[in-house]
């Protein structure tokens, strides 16, 4: 049955509210810590990694609970609405230190920051393994997939673009204008706000189909089978992985960037109002991939950020000040974006189909616990690279003006490593993604035909006949 346009639009809106939260911790958190808390960039950076080294037992394991969860409220609805309080308040602990210092305040913010990844796996694996149950028609999987990423891509836009506009702006108001800590604080208690009031929009408007869900329990084997056999879940998590880089590479080291070489923090505006460009890029998904196929799709999508990173490399290193060059940098760059986010929402649908094929169980938390993983890994990856590189470039937060070699390296950081990892994920998708064209036909044929069968009446040697006419 399709959804209604009530259901498909309030499913969306939830990810506006869990990406909001995204959106201020990762135009906030570094430099709050840095330039505010006055932490050692290198520990912050390292901090990020080491919790995403947890988030690597973590993730699946949440994927498995929530698979393993049968109750008449939905287990996705179970799960996105535990985690959503839960993790409203641990967004908050980031930015409110109580006071502490030294050892003790580098001690909770450890504490905390782990605490703020682990509840938000819990909401955002079963939101996204919620969307390919919400319809089994291919096309229509890649209308409704656009919905929730263009209200994920307007929160990044509106949060750039009020950016810390909105931090000194609450720090006026309350009369704390020596200090912008307060700022920061005031700022995430209005944001989590917002947060838990769009994902209950979620969770009461949108029917979670309980009974299409396998009452069979799922146990660490399983999984851990699941995620080292299922070959096209691998490339998928490479070329994930790789554009996930791509955009947090640049986006670590541009706030750093317009405030030092640029000179001007107030480009920042102009460069999250690129988002914007993103927003597009979905809504034109559907046609582009109508009329060039997912294929040609990914490889314009791909190379369209190539040429938008060297008019940024471009300016980096001659007119680092053009607000012109850095919009028409980043429009490319966001179009792109949105039209690979639009392709890897509707190809881990393809996966899903294709683990179904191959054990018998759709697995899709345990699945999108890979996406939630390689999101944060990303950002983790990104903080370290990004605190390591300050901390070599002798990146000091209390001076007005930076050394030569610092102002150097943020030139060349801003885009470089961007570029590498662009052109990988297109090298991935290329070389390694096989989950296309007659395969992926074939598959979606092979699935139906079960999916008209009970589970009584299928075989498992059926199952076998079928996988193996398909690896072939």
């Amino acid at each position: 049955m399709a959804l209604s346009f009530r259901e498909k639009y309030s499913f969306g809106i939830g990810a506006f509210g869990k990406d909001i939260i995204l959106a201020y911790v990762g135009v906030f958190l570094m430099i709050y810590f840095t330039d505010v808390l006055y932490l050692s960039p290198a520990f912050v950076g390292s901090l990020f990694f080491v919790a995403r080294i947890w988030d690597a037992i973590n993730d699946p394991v949440m994927g498995m609970i929530v698979d393993n969860t049968h109750n008449k409220f939905g287990k996705f609805r179970t799960w996105i609405s535990i985690g959503t309080i839960l993790n409203a308040v641990t967004f908050v602990g980031m930015f409110y230190t109580f006071g502490l210092e030294g050892k003790m305040l580098y001690v909770y913010i450890s504490i905390v920051y782990i605490l703020y990844g682990m509840t938000y796996t819990m909401l955002d694996i079963p939101y996204w393994a919620w969307l390919p149950n919400l319809t089994d028609d291919p096309h229509e999987r890649e209308q409704i997939g656009v919905i929730p990423r263009i209200f994920a891509s307007s929160s990044y836009l509106i949060m750039g673009i009020i950016s810390f506009h909105l931090i000194y702006f609450l720090n006026n108001i309350f009369g704390f204008t020596d200090n912008a800590k307060f700022g920061y604080t005031a700022g995430a208690i209005l944001i989590a706000i917002i947060y838990i009031t769009f994902i209950a929009i979620t969770i009461f408007n949108v029917k979670e189909n309980s009974s299409a869900s396998s009452n069979e329990k799922i146990n660490l084997k399983h999984m851990w089978t699941i995620l080292t056999q299922n070959e096209h879940l691998k490339s998928y998590i490479g070329l994930m992985l790789a554009y996930q880089l791509f955009n947090g590479g640049y986006g670590s080291f541009m706030i750093y960037y317009l405030k030092y070489v640029a000179g001007n923090q107030n480009l920042f505006s102009i460069y999250s109002a690129c988002q914007l460009a993103e927003m597009i890029g979905l809504l034109i998904f559907p046609f582009v991939a109508k009329k060039f196929g997912r294929d040609t799709t990914y490889k314009i999508a791909c190379l369209v950020p190539v040429l938008g990173l060297s008019i940024l490399g471009f300016s980096a290193l001659f007119m680092p000040a053009s607000a012109v060059l850095l919009a028409v940098a980043m429009v490319m760059m966001k179009i792109g974006a949105g039209l690979i986010i639009g392709t890897i929402t509707v190809l881990v649908a393809d996966v899903i189909d294709y683990n179904q094929l191959k054990f018998g169980m759709r697995n899709e938390s345990i699945i999108c616990s890979a996406q939630t993983f390689l999101v944060k890994t990303s950002g983790a990856v990104c903080g370290l690279m990004t605190g390591l590189a300050l901390t070599f470039l002798k990146y000091d937060p209390t001076l007005p003006q930076q050394s030569t070699l610092t102002i150097t390296g943020l030139r060349l950081l801003v885009f470089i490593p961007s570029m590498i990892f662009i052109l990988i994920s297109l090298f991935i998708y290329i070389k390694g993604y096989k989950l296309k064209g007659k395969v992926l036909y074939e598959v979606r044929e092979k699935v139906a035909q079960l999916n008209c069968k009970s589970t009584h009446e299928t075989k498992t040697e059926d199952k076998n006949i079928i996988l193996e006419s398909v690896n072939n």
